[in-house]
């Protein structure tokens, strides 16, 4: 079996999952893995599954739309790539925070950043609600950050970058995170 990796994109309402698994299953895929999310009003969901060889690609996206637009959504369908096995460097799980009022590059400034120092985002929550509350606009990144990053450096560099864009940013280690934020 091969593996398919299918994007849906569109207006929340109840029911999509439910018909994007629908579709799968009466093509004979086995979905391994989906993420839903809501970015506002908008639903997000990207789903992994294996499928027949004899399954065309195109003959599945047809099926798909078919279910999809009707409801007003996109659908998007690609061959997952047979990479090999990825051997990620040694890294310790962080969640970094931030704090502060919207403006144009908050997230752009962040990630630069974190990919300057190898830092792999795993999980990315962004709510901003405008204005200049800085309690209605909030970052929350799950990072992996390789054991071979300076510390004292990276935690230099994030309060530098907090300044400059005028937010506040914290880094905890996820289990202490975790542990605070429990409810």
């Amino acid at each position: 079996m091969r593996k398919i990796i299918v994007s849906v994109l569109g207006h929340d309402r109840p029911g999509i999952i439910a018909t994007v698994a629908d579709v799968l299953f009466r093509s004979g895929c086995n979905i391994e893995d989906v993420s839903q999310t809501l970015l506002q009003t908008e639903f997000a969901g990207i789903f992994i599954a294996s499928c027949p060889e004899s399954l065309e690609q195109d003959e599945l996206l047809d099926r798909l739309r078919a279910k999809l637009d009707p409801m007003g959504l996109s659908a998007l369908l690609r061959e997952m790539e047979e990479t090999g096995i990825w051997e990620p460097p040694p890294v310790e799980p962080f969640v970094i925070t931030t704090l502060g009022p919207d403006r144009l590059g908050l997230v752009a400034g962040v990630t630069e950043l974190l990919a300057r120092f190898g830092v792999n985002i795993s999980n990315l929550k962004a709510v901003f609600r405008g204005g200049d509350d800085p309690n209605a606009n909030t970052m929350i990144y799950e990072v992996d950050i390789p054991i071979t990053v300076d510390q004292r450096l990276f935690r230099e560099a994030l309060r530098e970058r907090g300044t400059e864009l005028g937010i506040d940013i914290s880094l905890q280690h996820r289990e202490i995170f975790e542990a605070i934020h429990r409810v």
